[in-house]
């Protein structure tokens, strides 16, 4: 994927250069080593500073909302269904958007890098699939796809959905069935059992919002943790409230979440959030066959009704 920057590059270039778009959203290279920033581009000068590797981990579709110019937007898979659901939702206009389509082998995880340096990175390279580590206590080397994101490794839409300039051929889809073993493994448990699961999951959550901010989906005008009329939820770290803020949200992102791995690459506490989110995608799956994103048509299935929805939970 390293060699897609050059592409990324001319593309933006040129479409800022020709005034189709006034702003693409990519990524350039962090402050550390193994963490892009997602960037705006706004000159073709600006758009020689993109870059695309295995450490883009953001959803950049979180920075396309209620934006009022024409955008291009480098977009992975995950990221071009979050895009879908900003036009479904009307935060953009299809018109607007121009899709730099990426396909895309996956991205990595934070901790098994800083596993694998054994501390802190100071340099990091990606070749042909092969990431190198060096940190104090040397260098390292190991298949990127050992050091995958897990939501990376199940992915089941590599390719974007929306890709109005490719800038390579498609990949191969390695997975063609969900992978659901973890949620199954908690749904399995006894009450109690999930109860101090849950307890433990979360009990090093200090209420920052890394997970909402970082999230494509976090876009009401006021989010529920700053209503104060009434107030829905705390603003400390009581459990109670650390429950019901994760909780909430989960139920908030319900039939909308493409698994992008954003909220868990931004937690600091490096806490499975997804685990919540993905029993939702799961029982929507389950219920209505309904993935997020695959297309600006179809709002999602807890946005709409039909007369054969389920209905067990009526007794």
């Amino acid at each position: 994927m390293i060699n897609y920057t050059e592409n990324i590059r001319k593309i933006s270039g040129d479409l800022l250069k020709s005034g189709k778009v006034d702003v693409v959203i990519g990524y350039k290279k962090g402050t550390l080593p193994g963490i892009n920033e997602p960037f705006l581009a706004r000159t073709p000068e600006d758009a020689q500073k993109l870059v695309w590797d295995s450490q883009c981990r953001l959803n950049l579709a979180n920075y396309l909302t209620n934006r009022k110019e024409n955008v291009g937007i480098v977009a992975k898979g995950c990221d071009s269904r979050n895009i879908a659901t900003h036009i479904i939702e009307h935060r953009v206009t299809r018109e607007q958007v121009t899709v730099i389509g990426v396909p895309c082998t996956g991205m990595t995880d934070k901790n098994k890098l800083r596993e694998l340096a054994g501390g802190e990175i100071t340099a990091l390279t990606e070749k042909d699939g092969i990431i190198t580590v060096t940190s104090r206590h040397g260098e390292k080397t190991v298949e990127k796809q050992d050091l995958l994101q897990s939501n990376c490794a199940n992915c089941l839409h590599r390719n974007p959905v929306i890709n109005d300039i490719p800038c390579a051929d498609p990949v191969p889809e390695i997975n063609t069935a969900r992978n659901d073993a973890e949620i199954k493994a908690i749904e399995a448990m006894s009450p109690a059992d999930k109860w101090a699961f849950f307890e433990d999951l979360l009990s090093t959550c200090t209420r920052c919002y890394a997970c909402k901010n970082a999230c494509p989906l976090c876009y009401c005008p006021t989010c529920f943790v700053d209503e104060s009329r009434p107030q829905w939820v705390g603003k400390g770290d009581d459990p109670i409230d650390v429950r019901t803020y994760h909780t909430l949200r989960a139920f908030h992102c319900a039939g909308r979440c493409t698994d992008c791995g954003a909220c868990e690459a931004a937690c600091p506490m490096n806490i499975k959030v997804r685990l919540l989110t993905g029993k939702m995608e799961k029982s929507c799956f389950e219920r209505y066959g309904w993935e997020a994103g695959l297309n600006t048509e179809v709002r999602p299935a807890l946005d709409t009704f039909t007369l054969h929805d389920p209905e067990e939970f009526i007794k």
